[in-house]
């Protein structure tokens, strides 16, 4: 759920600006670059995580503080580009979806 919410965001940023804009092809490449290196920084948690327990058993732990990792740097893109609007909704979305995995991971 917060992949995709956090590729929703990566998405509807270049779309909510104009095109018009001087800096809008710069700013593409910037918002680019931000997604691939905390996508990495995702990466280095899960496998951070999942080394933790037992290095010889494999195992995937931290995914969702990946995703998390990820969809914050989505709401910071959009706050950084004035899509306050965005930001808000987002951020209430991403807060109801962590309560919910939280809930659901002590119920089963």
């Amino acid at each position: 759920m917060l992949v995709s919410l956090g590729s929703a965001i990566f998405t509807l940023i270049p779309l909510q600006l104009t095109a018009t804009q001087p800096t809008f092809d710069a700013l593409s490449r910037v918002i680019q670059g931000i997604a691939a290196g905390v996508g990495f920084l995702g990466a280095g948690e899960i496998v951070r995580n999942s080394n933790e327990d037992d290095p010889e058993q494999p195992a995937i732990h931290g995914l969702t503080s990946a995703a998390a990792i990820w969809v914050s740097a989505a709401l910071g893109i959009s706050a950084g580009c004035g899509l306050w609007q965005l930001a808000l909704i987002s951020s209430v979305l991403s807060l109801l979806v962590l309560k919910a995995l939280k809930d659901f991971g002590r119920n089963h």
